[in-house]
């Protein structure tokens, strides 16, 4: 009984990783157009970065959490959590990588950190002339921000395989946290 439902339990993280992946994968394109197209000041660039990367994302997964709790029957340990919640994260993770990161990014949009550039230089210079006196603050940020894409756009392949290991890591740490939050194990009671 047990090894049917961690098989469960591991298919059914699998199924919703790949529709979260996907979902993670529409909302991070919408960022992105959102980034060049709508967000011509500083405080609605802020606003949607914080909306987009951490908002809606956390919230999503806590619905696919409470989602998968439910189709395996409402009840798991915190070590079932954890595995379905992992194997979830790091489906989703993958397939976010392979569509936007690569289909996304080098087919539809080759120029997606040029124009992401752009479109943040301008929101910066638009605060910069709203307010003069935070002047070298602004400049600095918009140095920063060039060094950080100049950064993205020479990503070589011991980097990504880097990148990767850290992330394996820290998809295991947050799921060890949701499981933590999402766990329900079954009252035994002795008569």
């Amino acid at each position: 009984m047990s090894e049917e439902i961690n098989k469960k339990i591991k298919v059914q993280g699998l199924i919703n990783g790949l529709i979260l992946g996907c979902v993670l994968s529409v909302v991070s394109i919408i960022y992105f157009y959102f980034m060049i197209l709508v967000a011509k000041t500083a405080v609605t660039v802020t606003v949607g970065s914080v909306l987009f990367s951490y908002v809606l994302p956390i919230g999503i997964a806590i619905l696919f959490c409470m989602s998968l709790r439910k189709k395996i029957g409402g009840y798991w340990n915190v070590r079932q959590a954890t595995t379905c919640i992992f194997i979830m994260f790091f489906a989703s993770y993958l397939l976010v990588f392979i569509i936007k990161d690569n289909v996304f990014a080098k087919v539809i949009e080759p120029d997606m950190l040029q124009k992401t550039e752009t479109a943040m230089i301008a929101a910066l210079n638009k605060l910069k002339a709203e307010n003069p006196a935070n002047a070298k603050d602004v400049d600095a940020k918009i140095s920063d921000m060039k060094k950080a894409l100049e950064g993205e756009k020479n990503i070589t392949v011991g980097q990504q395989i880097q990148s990767l290991g850290i992330s394996i890591i820290f998809l295991f740490v947050l799921a060890l946290i949701f499981a933590a939050f999402f766990k329900n194990e079954q009252q035994v009671y002795r008569t």
